[in-house]
Formats: C-alpha cells, sequence, structure tokens
C-alpha cells in the first residue's frame, strides 16, 4: 500500500444502491474484473437482500466530487444467546488505483466503524493479510481469532502423484482410497441417506427451530436465508441433505460450491447445533462427494473445538487462516465474548 495520503482532499457519504450503482461498478471494474459477476453480485447482495440495503460509503475526491473508493456492510439477522440482533459483515473495500493509499482507505473504514455501529448491533469482517493492519490502526475491533480453512483429501492418487511415480502413486492412491472407505469408524453413516439437492429443502425451517441455540453468536439459518445467501447468489451452490434413513427426517444438510474436483462446503448445519456435525453426517458427505468425483473437500470455520470435533475426526487438517475482526456496538443489553462466534464461509458476502 502506498504511503498515506492527504486525507483533506477526499470526503466520505453515504451511498445508495440505486442512485450510486454506476460508480460502484466503475470503482470495481478497476479493482476485481470480471464484468458480468460484478453486475450479478451487486444485483444479489445490493439490491435483492431480504434484511434491507447494505450500509453504503462513497469516498469522493475533494473539488472534483469524482468517486474513487467504496465500502460497505451487508445486513445479516444473528442470534446472541438466544436473543437476535442486526450485524453488518464488511465487505466490498475497493479504492481506484491512483488514490490507493492508506489515507483514503483508512478514512471508509472509520467511517464505516462509527455508521455501522449506529445502525448495527453487532459489525464483524475477514480481511486478507493486507487490510488486516487497516483495523488495528481504526482501534475500535477486536481481533477474537481465524476463520481457518480445513481440508480433506478423498482420491489420493492425483495428490500422491506429485510425489512419487505415477504407477506407484496409482497403486497407492487406490488403497488410501479403499482404506477410508472400508473404516469401520464410518458405520453411522449406514444408517443416514444422503440426497444432493439444487435447491433449499422445506424441511431446514423445522431442522433450525429445534436446534437453534440458546448460547453463541450466529446466523440465523433459516429456509429465507438460505434461499438468498445460495439460490439467489451468483455462485451455484447444491445442497446435500442428510436424512435419517428410516423416517427420511432431515438431520443436517451442507451448503457445497464446486471449483474443478475440490468441493467446498460453504455452510452447514445439523440437529445437534453448535455441538456440530457428527462423525457419521460428515463422513456421508465424503462418500457422497466421492461417488460424484470429487477429489477433495473443504470446509471453513471459526467457532468452538467441540464443533470441528467430527471434522477433525474425519481427517480435515488446516490447510490456512484469516484473521476475523468484530465489535458490539454497545446497543444490546445482552452481548457475549466474541470468541464464542460460530462462522463459516456462509458468513461473508460471496
Amino acid at each position: 500500500m502506498n504511503p498515506p495520503a492527504d486525507t483533506t482532499q477526499y470526503r466520505v457519504s453515504v451511498g445508495d444502491a440505486t442512485r450510486d450503482k454506476d460508480a460502484v461498478i466503475g470503482i470495481w471494474r478497476d479493482n476485481l474484473g470480471d464484468e458480468a459477476h460484478m453486475l450479478a453480485k451487486f444485483a444479489w447482495f445490493y439490491e435483492t437482500c431480504p434484511f434491507g440495503q447494505p450500509l453504503l460509503l462513497i469516498l469522493t475526491q475533494s473539488g472534483t466530487h469524482q468517486a474513487v473508493g467504496v465500502a460497505a456492510a451487508g445486513p445479516r439477522r444473528m442470534r446472541v444467546r438466544g436473543k437476535e440482533c442486526s450485524a453488518g459483515v464488511l465487505v466490498d473495500l475497493a479504492v481506484v488505483a491512483e488514490h490507493r493509499s492508506l489515507g483514503p482507505a483508512l478514512m471508509l473504514q472509520r467511517e464505516l466503524a462509527e455508521l455501522g455501529g449506529q445502525r448495527f448491533d453487532l459489525l464483524y469482517g475477514f480481511p486478507n493479510a493486507k487490510a488486516a493492519p487497516l483495523f488495528k490502526r481504526i482501534g475500535v475491533y477486536e481481533i477474537p481469532g481465524a476463520i481457518v480453512r480445513y481440508a480433506r483429501v478423498l482420491r489420493y492418487q492425483g495428490y500422491a502423484a506429485r510425489r512419487m511415480p505415477k504407477a506407484l502413486a496409482r497403486a497407492l492412491g487406490w488403497v488410501m482410497d479403499l482404506s477410508w472407505r472400508l473404516n469401520p469408524a464410518h458405520a453411522e453413516h449406514r444408517t443416514l441417506r444422503a440426497r444432493w439437492s439444487d435447491s433449499v429443502d422445506p424441511g431446514v425451517d423445522s431442522l433450525w427451530q429445534r436446534s437453534a441455540p440458546s448460547t453463541g453468536i450466529l446466523t440465523v439459518r433459516d429456509a429465507q436465508f438460505l434461499r438468498w445467501r445460495f439460490e439467489q447468489a451468483p455462485t451455484p451452490t447444491r445442497f446435500l441433505l442428510i436424512e435419517d434413513g428410516s423416517d427420511g427426517g432431515l438431520k443436517a444438510w451442507f451448503a457445497c460450491q464446486s471449483q474443478e474436483r475440490m468441493l467446498h462446503v460453504r455452510d452447514c448445519w445439523s440437529e445437534e447445533g453448535l455441538a456440530g456435525i457428527s462423525r457419521g453426517q460428515i463422513s456421508a458427505l465424503q462418500h457422497a462427494a466421492y461417488r460424484a468425483g470429487y477429489a477433495s473437500l473443504s470446509f471453513e470455520f471459526f467457532g468452538s473445538d467441540a464443533a470441528l470435533q467430527g471434522w477433525r475426526a474425519a481427517g480435515f487438517v488446516e490447510r490456512s487462516r484469516r484473521s476475523l475482526v468484530a465489535r458490539w456496538s454497545g446497543k444490546l443489553t445482552t452481548t457475549a465474548a466474541l470468541d464464542e462466534m460460530h462462522l463459516t464461509s456462509a458468513d461473508e458476502d460471496e
């Protein structure tokens, strides 16, 4: 990032998704690239969110009134220790190249922290490595930890081929694939039924109602949220539904997105709530992904160790991490320590 700029050259104002659409897309174009995806993302995130329009801030250059930067906080319905609260996820910080210094970005984020605190009970975000120092400079955010990406190999042949001769890799890969598929620890998944769906199952509301916790801080995972977050979003998503093998009742679901031969689990929930997904349910996911031709699985998560037990038992290991920043506005009578948050990739904008 370039040295700090003279911030008297700039002004931050509250934007409007309808009025300022062209300005926002123009700034994104200088930062993000893919035109079709930008337009689809704007329509979804800024124009059709069922929880209201995001808080959008526009940075303009004094004198010219030219828009040179944007930042936003998108609304989410969350629960804190059983009571509903409003949250804003910090997204889309972008400044055009010739103004890309510390000062303009800092102005945007400081104003977003101030105005976001007036609108939302909770603000949170996942800054990349370049943006993380910015939040330390602002001084009002806590850093309760990091959201961690975990991964699990399903087909070992390609993995082994990077480290040994092809013939040996083929043989070893076949043995390792067979070993995990026949592991007796996976027995629970045989009492379950895994079914793919391109849409949100009506049973998710009942599952949420009987599992919604009275502790922790987490997004309301009902059908309204899932339809908007996944069905209507620009990136295609499929749901793996885990049902009771005897009565067909929904026990858990996984929201999944493909990237070549890797299947990313963007969100999941089970009847166990914050206790996490069981080993058997994760085994059902692994077998379904394997049958669908995927070579690996990944899952990104910030939360309790208890909620990770099933994933670790199933062989998922850490691959990367990003900082989490968050702050309470002070408006709530009931709050909780920020390390009680339960977050997945679904808690971002995409």
